[in-house]
């Protein structure tokens, strides 16, 4: 019993003390946020502000971070362009080895090219001016062949020219003129022409009045051409 009474009567003392200081009941509060505080030795504006600070260290880092990029960029298009005009003028171009050394092996290239394609036109020529001299001296070998059947044709008597001999003679000598056609061999018209020294080889001269001064009179020895060439020049009478 004594304890009830003892409980109610604390009951009733707290609500007096109640009562009689409300202003220190109010301010209880705060003293406990403040002993709070002491206890745990923390501030809390403290913190606070230490975190925006690292928010604008942290929000300051991309904007750090953009402009080492920015560096980064204008160091490389100053690279790009060495040309660029700097503090005291146009700086000086400097010339890759390896550009001179590529321009030195193009150059020589061409040359090489050059004097290739010269050395291929020559050795083109020359084989043409071997070949030609080498027919040239097979024509001339066989024009003395040539000019034996047209004397023996010429010397034949009339009453042999039907016979089979002299047929196959003549089917000789129209084969070899043929072929030599088709080589490109053509016999120069001297006859009746003026006289030209470098188709005619004049070695007689007769006075006629039916012809011209300086006209071949007769043809003595048929002239070749080869090609637009002489193989052998036409043995000529000239008169007057």
């Amino acid at each position: 019993m004594n304890t009830v009474n003892e409980e109610n009567r604390k009951e009733d003392m707290t609500e007096e003390e109640k009562n009689l200081n409300p202003d220190q009941t109010e301010e209880n509060p705060e003293d406990n946020g403040q002993e709070e505080t002491a206890e745990t030795g923390r501030e809390p504006e403290e913190v606070s502000e230490g975190s925006e600070q690292a928010g604008e260290e942290e929000a300051e880092t991309p904007e750090a971070a953009g402009d080492g990029e920015a560096g980064e960029e204008k160091a490389g298009q100053e690279e790009k362009e060495p040309g660029k005009k700097g503090f005291f003028g146009r700086k000086k171009e400097k010339k890759d080895p390896r550009d001179t050394q590529i321009e030195e092996l193009t150059d020589r290239l061409r040359r090489n090219m050059a004097e290739f394609d010269n050395f291929r036109k020559r050795t083109e020529k020359e084989k043409s001016a071997m070949f030609e001299i080498g027919a040239k001296d097979i024509i001339e070998r066989i024009l003395p062949v040539i000019d034996n059947f047209e004397r023996g044709l010429n010397s034949m008597p009339e009453d042999a020219k039907g016979s089979p001999f002299a047929e196959g003679m003549e089917m000789i000598y129209k084969q070899l003129l043929k072929n030599l056609e088709e080589a490109g061999v053509e016999p120069i018209q001297a006859q009746g022409q003026p006289f030209d020294p470098n188709f005619h080889n004049a070695v007689l001269h007769v006075e006629d009045e039916n012809l011209g001064e300086n006209v071949v009179a007769q043809e003595l020895q048929k002239g070749y051409l080869y090609r637009g060439s002489v193989v052998r020049h036409t043995m000529v009478q000239v008169a007057n």
